[in-house]
């Protein structure tokens, strides 16, 4: 083989490895989507995606969009995260935000209300929190009392936006063990939750590569609830991870933001994209009377049609 053949395999496989590392950026929520919930705007942009170069199923936008899969990225890292070694033991959940030079960062955009959302659940989707801890100015150092429950793998899921006009959304993730003996749980398909005397249902389903609505609808005592109050800038804060490999995504309840005082229900929209077909867990957090209580879900997403049918549209002139 000549120079010239050889340079241009070469090149060739550089088109294919970026090609796939770009088709791991598929979304549940379109880019646009993101960004507008990003500013507080209304969820009503679904861009158009195309399929990613990889083959993997997965739509080709920007690779922030499919997030906590990393430690690091944009150059900013999540620095190993302090915690109590075994559950029961009382103590305090640590960690650092650092730039590309190592220096903590102390500066953030606030982002639904808070400058830092803080995602933990252990490995097999269970005992999921999320909490906002508090900022050390001085060390860059966030921090808040913590105690775990049981033991097991977890994952630390970091949410954040670095101050600065052009800084974009970042989750950043780590991994912690706590000591003892663990008893998995297998997440199994449920459309409705129980917490507090609270019935929240789910309609809607999950489709690889389409663009879905997914409306909870929140009763007590069989009646409707209309008294769900703002909760970071909605009346209802969704997170959802993969079942797998926890690929994890922050996203609002579709709709104008709450003005104060405002109350709303029984139901809470959003839109959604599972980027692949397979199972997804999700977690719906709502507040009333001042109290917020989180719903959880199993949903499994089917694989999208689209594809194969063009294929078949596209043998038609042959015959």
């Amino acid at each position: 083989m000549n120079a010239g053949a050889r340079l241009g395999l070469f090149g060739a496989g550089l088109v294919v490895a970026f090609g796939a590392a770009f088709g791991l950026a598929g979304v549940i929520i379109p880019a646009s989507a993101v960004s507008d919930w990003t500013k507080g705007a209304e969820v009503d942009d679904h861009d158009a995606h195309v399929e990613s170069a990889a083959g993997a199923g997965e739509s080709a936008t920007a690779a922030a969009d499919l997030k906590g899969l990393s430690l690091g990225l944009d150059g900013y890292v999540l620095s190993p995260v302090e915690a109590p070694a075994s559950p029961g033991e009382p103590g305090e959940l640590a960690f650092r935000i650092e730039d590309a030079a190592g220096t903590p960062v102390t500066a953030y955009a606030t982002a639904h209300e808070k400058e830092l959302h803080l995602i933990v659940v252990r490995s097999d989707g269970s005992r999921f929190r999320h909490v906002h801890p508090s900022l050390d100015e001085a060390t860059g150092t966030w921090s808040l009392p913590w105690e775990w429950t049981e033991a097991g793998t977890y994952r630390v899921f970091a949410d954040f936006t670095p101050a600065g006009a052009d800084a974009a959304s970042l989750t950043l993730t780590r991994t912690v063990q706590v000591a003892g003996e663990v008893t998995p749980v297998a997440p199994e398909p449920t459309r409705v939750a129980q917490v507090d005397g609270y019935t929240v249902s789910v309609d809607g389903d999950l489709e690889a590569g389409t663009i879905g609505d997914l409306t909870f609808t929140v009763t007590r005592d069989g009646r409707p609830v209309t008294s769900l109050e703002p909760y970071l800038g909605a009346f209802g804060h969704l997170v959802a991870l993969r079942d797998g490999d926890l690929a994890y995504l922050h996203v609002h309840a579709a709709g104008d933001e709450p003005a104060a005082g405002e109350t709303s229900g029984p139901e809470i929209a959003f839109a959604a994209e599972a980027p692949t077909a397979g199972r997804y867990l999700l977690y719906l957090d709502f507040q009333v009377d001042g109290t917020v209580r989180t719903a959880e879900f199993v949903l499994d997403a089917g694989q999208s049609h689209g594809s194969t049918e063009s294929e078949g549209d596209s043998h038609d002139d042959g015959h």
